[in-house]
């Protein structure tokens, strides 16, 4: 029986979370804009920056987790050591959630009018740092193709914080919609992992967390550094012009131009991201079947899927981007007509770079990544240095950006090319990196 290239139920689940988790954070903000005062407003969206800063205690090693477990899932072969390991990252992710919460209880209760604000700004960072144990069982369950369950579990979880957000804005108490909130994180997260245990991915065992982190770090040692340095560039990329732009340009319209340009570019990102997720299973095991021709097929059908909201995205854009940024911005800046070419170009380079980067990194081709992203690395900080020495305005600056940053997409083909796809044909001399 001929297997299907998508799963037409993870498809139509993941395009609701992906289409709920825009919706849900303009919620969030229209909610908060309503209920809160402006001070308070402002330090729950500090309290939100720092919880997803967690994130960055990741440096990719899920990524390795997933190459380890999806290798061993589609081999047919148990492997206690792996699901030992992702067992440890897990605990220790959800650990830290706890301790950052505690940590924000404290420093704010010295700091806020009673202790119950206090407790809303810990529960708000807990529901928010949940996430990252969320990563972790999202690209676990996708290991052992338990993606349909995890889709449904996030889209019961993004629905239900809708409601609550609703529920918000007609008076519930901000505490009691918190509360709600992280006993439906504990509802999903056991769901999630009893199912994960049932298909051995996870063991039930909440000893010997340190020893395992050991364990994985010693077997991993050299996919960490290469994985970590491809994240580490790639949250220099995506961050670094929001450090150079103030210095270079000052405060006030050029930053904001910056930051709503990067909104509709990283907003591509997750909307492409979702998409090449839907893929993934069968890039994976069209791989370890080397069955090239599937692996190419389902890489073109990713890049054809992402191609739908890019385009419509740029005829907007084209037709009325000037309205859509006097709507958004107000008085607050004018968004020069340059920009528009410049966001058209930077969707077309992302949409590249996370059909090609997704194929890389779930199969496992860290070293291949981890140089195109200190390339770009090395190339974006010759950007900043030419923009203080020419120096360049703020759209010759983003015009820079986006040429480096296009460069390093056109050099990620050429590496799939040269890594997963070749090695799914059996052309010899390819890296034997992937599912191990």
């Amino acid at each position: 029986m001929k297997r299907r290239m998508i799963s037409i139920p993870f498809f139509l689940l993941r395009m609701t979370t992906a289409g709920s988790a825009f919706v849900t954070g303009l919620a969030q903000t229209f909610v908060f804009a309503h209920v809160l005062t402006p001070q308070r407003f402002s330090i729950f969206i500090l309290v939100a920056a720092i919880g997803y800063s967690l994130w960055l205690c990741d440096f990719g090693i899920v990524k390795i987790l997933f190459v380890r477990l999806r290798g061993n899932f589609l081999a047919r072969r148990s492997n206690k050591a792996a699901a030992h390991h992702a067992t440890a990252v897990v605990l220790f992710y959800f650990l830290l959630t706890i301790v950052g919460a505690a940590i924000c209880f404290v420093v704010t209760a010295a700091h806020a009018d009673s202790l119950l604000e206090a407790a809303e700004f810990a529960l708000f960072f807990l529901f928010i740092a949940l996430n990252l144990v969320w990563f972790a069982l999202r690209n676990i369950s996708i290991a052992v193709d338990e993606y349909v369950l995890f889709e449904a579990l996030e889209t019961v979880r993004r629905f239900g914080y809708f409601f609550g957000l609703a529920a918000v804005l007609l008076g519930m108490p901000l505490i009691v919609m918190l509360t709600a909130m992280i006993a439906l994180w504990a509802m999903v997260l056991a769901l999630c992992v009893q199912r994960v245990v049932a298909r051995g991915a996870l063991v039930l065992r909440l000893t010997g967390m340190i020893e395992g982190l050991r364990s994985f770090f010693r077997s991993n040692r050299a996919e960490l550094i290469r994985s970590s340095t491809y994240a580490a560039s790639d949250i220099y990329i995506y961050n670094y012009p929001y450090f150079i732009v103030p210095v270079l340009f000052g405060l006030g319209a050029p930053p904001i131009i910056l930051d709503t340009t990067f909104k509709i570019f990283r907003g591509g990102a997750t909307i492409f991201g979702a998409v090449c997720d839907i893929l993934v299973p069968r890039q994976t095991s069209a791989l370890a079947q080397r069955d090239g021709a599937t692996l190419v097929r389902a890489t073109l059908l990713a890049a054809a899927l992402c191609c739908i909201p890019a385009l419509a995205a740029s005829g907007i854009l084209i037709l009325g981007a000037d309205r859509l940024f006097a709507f958004l911005l107000g008085s607050a800046a004018t968004m020069p007509p340059a920009t528009t070419p410049i966001l058209i170009a930077l969707l077309a380079a992302n949409l590249t770079q996370m059909v090609t980067h997704s194929v890389l990194v779930h199969t496992g081709y860290f070293r291949e990544v981890a140089r195109v992203g200190m390339g770009a690395v090395v190339a974006m900080t010759c950007v900043a240095v030419y923009a203080f020495a020419v120096p360049l305005n703020i759209v010759q600056f983003l015009e820079a950006y986006t040429v480096v940053y296009a460069c390093g997409a056109l050099a990620a083909i050429v590496l799939m090319i040269r890594g997963p796809i070749r090695r799914a044909y059996g052309v010899p001399g390819t890296p034997k990196v992937a599912l191990r």
